[in-house]
């Protein structure tokens, strides 16, 4: 059937709804919040937050999500994590290693498990001319850090 020009179909006016005043504020909080999160790290690497959610399955627990970026050469202080740490390296290679486990260089698209405690020995950019990032997944108590210090 071929189609009808007789139809009368009214055009409807596009009107654009912008903001209101509290999405707009909110924003900003989000966005100074945001800034205020941007971390470099006392070793030089810089840590990025990208989200930070409570897991209702696991009570006290969040889930963290953050960048981390290397530049090259760059090495992070020997430090452990408080909860899970699952890693996925996204440029570069990182050269890690676990206390009582050989290290080991990852490249994009590689990923590694870190359990709750584990002291990491060794995070470092492989190489000394390129950045190198990963995306670092962490489960972790409400008031945890993402990392901390080794214990003496």
């Amino acid at each position: 059937m071929p189609p009808r020009h007789d139809l009368h179909i009214p055009r409807q006016k596009h009107t654009r709804r912008l903001p209101s005043l509290r999405a707009w504020i909110g924003a900003g909080v989000m966005l100074f919040a945001a800034q205020a999160v941007l971390a470099h790290d006392a070793s030089g690497e810089t840590i990025q937050p990208v989200l930070k959610q409570a897991v209702p399955e696991a009570v006290g627990k969040n889930v963290l999500i953050a960048t981390v970026t290397f530049a090259p050469g760059q090495t992070s202080d020997p430090h452990m994590h408080p909860g899970s740490i699952f890693a996925y390296v996204t440029r570069g290679h990182i050269e890690s290693q676990l206390e009582g486990a050989p290290p080991r260089t990852y490249g994009p698209g590689e990923a590694w498990y870190e359990p709750p405690g584990a002291h990491h020995i060794l995070a470092r950019n492989a190489s000394a001319t390129e950045p190198a990032q990963i995306v670092v997944f962490a489960i972790a108590g409400e008031h945890d850090p993402i990392k901390k210090p080794i214990p003496k």
